[in-house]
């Protein structure tokens, strides 16, 4: 097993696009999917806009989203209310490059030039889940401000607690600040989908870390299944049909140009 495990890595690391099996295992590659990774090492373009936002039906401002994960967010939101009492709220969901950018403008005059003390706490453009139309900051009605004091909240504490039931987690967890690379935000949820949230919950480790164990574990299966290094079949002659000559067959196609 543990040879397994070291040739999925190697095989994680640099073959990532060999083949279509490899693809699936991949994830953190398919900008469309709900396990894009995104941060300063995985970045998207200037030009990229999810398919498919939609302003979600919730209170607040900056709702759009992607159609899932808008759904997904109701619900949550509903949830909440029926469960806890508390009106959650739309601080911001999809943003635009361009509209990151000005944000990590902003903050770059903020803090007088500091990168390192900028990419704290903001994304520059190109490495912000909000690009993707998966990513929402929350706050609660009677703290609507994006501060730490959102995690004490009763609104605060049942959202990071149950966001998997929807597809949502914690993204920047406290304590995780060397692997995401961003100070503790509670504020800040994304959605992967109910296939995924439990299990990434569960595991209380940042989702780089997840992402990068569900790969192996993905490759490893792929190995053990000899899908990637199957041989492919020949490709089938096209069958003539009855009667046809190759004389025949050479006049149809060059009419046909």
């Amino acid at each position: 097993m543990s040879l397994l495990r070291t040739i999925a890595s190697l095989l994680a690391a640099g073959s990532m696009l060999i083949s279509a099996p490899l693809n699936t295992a991949a994830p953190q590659n398919d900008f469309n999917g709900r396990l894009f990774l995104c941060n300063r090492q995985f970045m998207v373009s200037p030009e990229y806009m999810p398919e498919n936002l939609r302003s979600a039906d919730v209170p607040g401002q900056v709702r759009r989203m992607r159609e899932e994960a808008a759904a997904a967010l109701e619900e949550m939101f509903a949830a909440c209310k029926a469960e806890t009492n508390k009106t959650l709220i739309s601080v911001s969901g999809f943003r635009s490059y361009a509209t990151q950018q000005g944000i990590y403008r902003r903050k770059l005059r903020s803090v007088k030039g500091s990168v390192e003390r900028a990419q704290q706490y903001v994304a520059p453009p190109g490495a912000s889940e909000h690009q993707l139309g998966l990513a929402m900051d929350i706050g609660q009605k009677s703290d609507p401000h994006l501060n730490a004091s959102f995690g004490k909240t009763k609104g605060g504490i049942w959202t990071r607690e149950n966001c998997w039931r929807f597809g949502f987690i914690l993204r920047y967890n406290e304590g995780w600040e060397s692997v995401t690379g961003y100070n503790y935000e509670p504020w800040h949820f994304r959605y992967v989908g109910k296939e995924y949230s439990k299990s990434i919950h569960d595991a209380g480790v940042p989702f780089e870390t997840w992402l990068a164990e569900h790969r192996t574990a993905l490759l490893t299966e792929l190995i053990r299944s000899d899908r990637i290094l199957r041989p492919q079949p020949p490709a089938e002659e096209p069958a003539q049909m009855p009667g046809a000559t190759p004389e025949a067959d050479s006049k149809t196609e060059a009419e046909s140009k």
